[in-house]
């Protein structure tokens, strides 16, 4: 399978997609239990507000439903996972893979992070972050997460020291929805729940320049951001809304941030996006049923996938090497 695209939805289904034809190949159905709340896939990094996806080398699909994360094989045609990751007692609301697939990490409503051993499925460490965690990621490094939450904070939590090293709270308790890291660590952007993005530079533990340097903060949309999003080649942000678009920043070399074109389409909330690994592309996920496939040149969409009966809320796309 050259590219993996998965979206999944409030309908408990998660769907395969054949990105270029917007044919469906493969469906997973989940009876019984709330819809998908997040996928995601080794080697790309997709979380949603209530679900998260994640693919690992086109072997593996995350997939947290409700408390829980699914594994799945990707090459498989069966629908039942692999294994169960069950230790949250809440929503688990990101995922998100080491970058060899060794390991996954877990945000949840509970107020923990969890990282699992995926070798033995056992939880191997747990951190209490004190209020629902709303997104979390793997800084390039693999030795650090950074996570967001309700209570407006963002924290870097160190691997090594095994606890939280830095802190940091941009817009006091208002709910910090959503973070992205660049993929050379160069940058973290957070966007919280009033519409509004903040920028940092990221400097080394050792220079004397602070860790998280503030370079900016604007006004991305006039509703809730759902999704923050730079993509692999940083040039670009994406930021998903609930006013129905999707926005794309062009990033200078200072890291100020220019809107270059508004992605519209989408009928209802955006709930999540996924970058191409050449950043030429961006599927996005939506309440109005669908999925889209955008070419960043054009601002366009050049496909449209049709099929889940309720909102869809994560997204996953894998198209590079391994």
């Amino acid at each position: 399978m050259s590219v993996v695209l998965v979206t999944g939805s409030y309908d408990h289904e998660i769907r395969f997609w054949e990105a270029w034809s917007g044919i469906c190949s493969r469906t997973i159905a989940r009876s019984g239990e709330s819809g998908v709340s997040t996928i995601c896939s080794i080697g790309t990094l997709c979380r949603s507000v209530m679900h998260a996806f994640l693919i690992s080398n086109k072997r593996l699909l995350a997939a947290a439903i409700h408390k829980k994360v699914y594994i799945y094989e990707i090459a498989s045609t069966s629908s039942t996972p692999l294994t169960c990751l069950d230790a949250h007692t809440m929503n688990v609301t990101s995922v998100s893979f080491h970058s060899e697939g060794k390991w996954l990490v877990t945000g949840s409503e509970d107020g923990t992070i969890r990282i699992w051993d995926l070798r033995s499925t056992q939880v191997h460490r747990t951190y209490d972050n004190g209020a629902p965690v709303n997104d979390v990621c793997v800084h390039p490094n693999q030795g650090e997460l950074i996570s967001c939450d309700q209570a407006g904070c963002i924290k870097q939590w160190d691997l090594s020291e095994n606890l939280c090293s830095h802190e940091l709270t941009p817009a006091g308790d208002v709910p910090i929805r959503s973070v992205s890291l660049a993929s050379d660590g160069s940058c973290l952007v957070a966007g919280n729940n009033k519409g509004k993005c903040y920028v940092w530079k990221i400097n080394e533990e050792k220079s004397e320049l602070p860790r998280y340097q503030a370079v900016t903060k604007f006004s991305a949309h006039k509703k809730y951001i759902t999704r923050v999003l730079l993509s692999p080649d940083v040039r670009y942000l994406a930021t998903c809304s609930a006013d129905t678009t999707v926005k794309i920043w062009s990033i200078s070399q200072n890291y100020e941030m220019r809107q270059e074109k508004v992605l519209q389409g989408h009928q209802r909330w955006v709930w999540d996006c996924a970058f191409s690994a050449d950043s030429a592309y961006l599927v996005t996920a939506s309440s109005d049923h669908t999925a889209r496939l955008w070419e960043m040149v054009s601002g366009e969409t050049v496909r449209q996938y049709n099929g889940h009966h309720k909102a869809a809320v994560c997204c996953a796309l894998h198209d590079g090497a391994g």
